[in-house]
């Protein structure tokens, strides 16, 4: 389940380093104010037998704003979306959004005008084809040819060849987590963007936006659409289009 904030905001960019970074801790501060004990929690354990952290949400997108070189637009009005496949988490971020008008996003005020509950689609047939707005980033196995390990920063891109099958266990840890069916598959990986890297903490992450065709139960399906695709949804990354 999401909640889709409309937000309106008179500045006009916003630097690439707070296009992400902001949000987890702005969940983290919602929690705090809606569900003090549950966030401390997440923020400390994680959750489930994996303590992966079950949240994400977008980067703000502001579709009227004028683009400008060298910064991301923002200007008029917008959405920022932050959700969990938990709804005890869905609910402790909207009690702790109640009340609040103005949201400050990396020194950027954002307008809250509105917050609409998203749940998301049934899944029914066991499908779902899912396209991220964010790059998905995942960690492959830093070995080189001859199987040594050469790197503990192994990014790989979904074009790489360990890409699948790290990604497809990610999936399962996921499920396994929220005690949902594990047996999740990657079908097929129909489209992959361009190279993004965002800084979200110490260093860069980087990734491609992708389009990927998924099988599983529909509790899964409908849990993965609400958390992220890949790795650090927390951090924004991987988030599904609606």
């Amino acid at each position: 389940m999401r909640l889709r904030l409309t937000v309106r905001t008179s500045a006009n960019s916003l630097n690439w380093e707070n296009v992400l970074r902001p949000g987890r801790g702005l969940i983290y501060d919602l929690l705090a104010r809606g569900a003090p004990q549950l966030g401390e929690r997440l923020h400390e354990h994680g959750w489930g037998q994996t303590g992966m952290t079950p949240f994400g949400h977008s980067a703000p997108v502001f579709p009227s704003a004028r683009r400008r070189r060298g910064t991301y637009a923002v200007g008029g009005t917008g959405a920022l979306e932050i959700g969990s496949p938990l709804p005890e988490v869905v609910e402790g971020l909207a009690k702790g959004l109640a009340g609040q008008s103005v949201l400050d996003w990396g020194g950027t005020a954002f307008r809250v005008e509105t917050v609409d509950v998203l749940p998301p689609p049934d899944f029914t047939s066991g499908t779902a084809v899912l396209r991220t707005s964010t790059p998905v980033v995942m960690k492959g196995s830093g070995q080189d040819e001859h199987g040594q390990r050469t790197t503990r920063q192994a990014w790989v891109l979904p074009t790489e060849p360990e890409f699948p099958a790290y990604f497809e266990a990610n999936l399962r840890r996921k499920a396994a987590t929220v005690g949902v069916d594990p047996d999740v598959t990657v079908q097929a990986i129909t489209w992959v963007g361009p190279k993004r890297s965002f800084c979200v903490g110490q260093g860069y992450k980087p990734g491609a936006a992708v389009e990927a065709q998924l099988r599983g139960t529909p509790e899964t399906l409908r849990c993965i659409w609400s958390w992220g695709l890949g790795q650090a949804n927390a951090a924004g990354f991987g988030w599904v289009i609606a």
